[in-house]
């Protein structure tokens, strides 16, 4: 009995040790979590609690990844400083610098920076010209992204003839001051201003009186909730959080072409990324190759591609090959290409774009394309060695549990090292296809998500706003 007794007391003991151990590990991770990438976390929980616009929990533990030794092994040392996170000080400057705001301060410095059209380093390489090639890049919140995004932009060659346009739907400090720290070009930040963050209690963000997503018609109608009438095509109703991507796209396409100061007069090449893309050093003398191809052998091409979405890249093969096609949504939506004479065929369409069900800016202009009045659908010319690739594992549609971006990084990283000779070539060759039964088959109906009428009113509204003379705004 004594020794029963005493195995008993060791084993409760084992048991409260590795309890205790294991309190302890989670301790750690949350404030190792805390501490880590540029994102405060902990300002992101307080800041979406307010607004009812929780981000994906995989989003925040992707950027609280640290850059792995592997990953920067790879980075120029000079460019370090765009994936270095400088630690908050406890300076009174610092605190408040990287506080959540409130809303109605972030909407008054949305306004001022949308008014005043600020081009950073516009004295170091020249105003905008006519031809020159904006890149345009949606940002959310994804800190991790962004970083490797511009690093990679860094790299490029000619990147000093550009102008990047980093377009905002999040306000966030540490975004803003990452973006005005860039030095290799010219630099410009827009914000979406009907933002989920802006407007977390009325529409375009959820009115708390907005139908839930999953009511049906009748209980709709018994709540009296504002859409009752108007689920989408599957008998859902809107979630804000997915709304906004494509009202971002459209609010963003417009602004450049239609609203800007700088572009008044733009004929040149406007090159769409997202955060969560990475390009290769030779994106932009691939993309000039592509558009003098195109001139030459498909004047009809409206469109251009830099991305794909192989799995496997044969870059001694491809590198120097190009594909005339249809253009698909879902396979040249990545490093796509178009110029202000196919924005205004685009545009003369809107209510296709619109009314169309569907929360996806790309299947809805895929949409447009197929139903186009007397004219082919889009044509697109894409390299088939990719120049744009994709690196967001998780976030907004990917929900991994294991989101550390420098996995996919390095991989991509090492790839473009070994394609490096085969980088840069004189010349491209087009071939022609038909595309495949992906490319040809006729959208029947959308994805839905976008059967709101206010949904599609704000979309039309947003083609009617002016162009805004250029505000000058000298900050302290």
């Amino acid at each position: 009995m004594p020794r029963l007794k005493y195995a008993s007391i060791l084993r409760v003991l084992l048991i409260l040790g590795l309890f205790c151990v294991w309190v302890q590990i989670m301790l750690s991770a949350t404030n190792g979590a805390l501490d880590k990438d540029g994102d405060n976390i902990l300002a992101d929980i307080i800041q979406t609690n307010l607004t009812n616009n929780e981000q994906p929990l995989t989003e925040e533990l992707m950027n609280s990844n640290e850059t792995s030794e592997q990953v920067l092994a790879l980075v120029p040392p000079e460019l370090h400083k765009y994936l270095t996170v400088h630690p908050k000080n406890s300076s009174a400057n610092a605190t408040e610098r990287y506080s959540p705001k409130n809303i109605s301060d972030i909407l008054r410095a949305i306004q001022r920076v949308n008014d005043a059209q600020t081009i950073y380093n516009e004295d170091i390489f020249g105003p905008v010209q006519n031809d020159t090639i904006i890149i345009a890049i949606q940002v959310h919140t994804r800190l991790t992204y962004l970083r490797h995004l511009i690093v990679s932009l860094a790299q490029a060659k000619d990147i000093d003839r550009t102008l990047l346009i980093f377009s905002h739907d999040y306000y966030d400090e540490e975004i803003n001051s990452l973006v005005r720290s860039i030095d290799f070009t010219k630099v410009m930040q827009i914000f979406y201003p009907y933002s989920v963050q802006t407007h977390p209690l009325e529409f375009p963000g959820m009115d708390p009186n907005d139908c839930p997503r999953d009511a049906k018609l009748e209980q709709a109608l018994k709540l009296k909730c504002n859409n009752a009438l108007h689920p989408d095509l599957h008998g859902h109703y809107r979630e804000a959080k997915y709304a906004q991507t494509k009202h971002h796209w459209w609010w963003k396409a417009n602004r450049i072409f239609n609203q800007l100061q700088c572009t008044a007069s733009h004929t040149g090449m406007v090159l769409f990324l997202e955060e969560d893309h990475y390009v290769a050093e030779d994106f932009i003398h691939i993309l000039n190759l592509l558009r003098s191809t195109a001139d030459k052998t498909c004047p009809q091409c409206e469109i251009l591609c830099l991305g794909t979405y192989l799995k496997t890249y044969q870059y001694h093969s491809t590198s120097d090959k190009v594909e005339i096609t249809p253009w698909h949504s879902s396979m040249h939506n990545m490093g796509m290409v178009f110029n202000r004479t196919v924005w205004t065929n685009i545009l003369e369409l809107q209510e296709q774009f619109c009314a169309y069900d569907d929360y996806n800016w790309d299947y809805s202009l895929l949409h447009l394309s197929q139903n186009r009045p007397g004219r082919e659908k889009f044509k697109v010319i894409l390299c088939k060695g990719p120049r744009v690739f994709h690196i967001g594992e998780c976030g907004f549609h990917h929900k991994k549990s294991n989101c550390n971006a420098s996995t996919v990084i390095s991989k991509v990283q090492k790839l473009l090292q070994d394609a490096k000779s085969y980088l840069f070539p004189p010349r491209v060759t087009a071939t022609i296809s038909a595309g495949g039964a992906k490319h040809n088959k006729k959208l029947i109906k959308g994805n839905g998500g976008w059967g709101d009428l206010r949904d599609q009113e704000l979309c039309t509204n947003m083609t009617k706003v002016e162009r805004q003379m250029r505000k000058y705004i000298y900050y302290t």
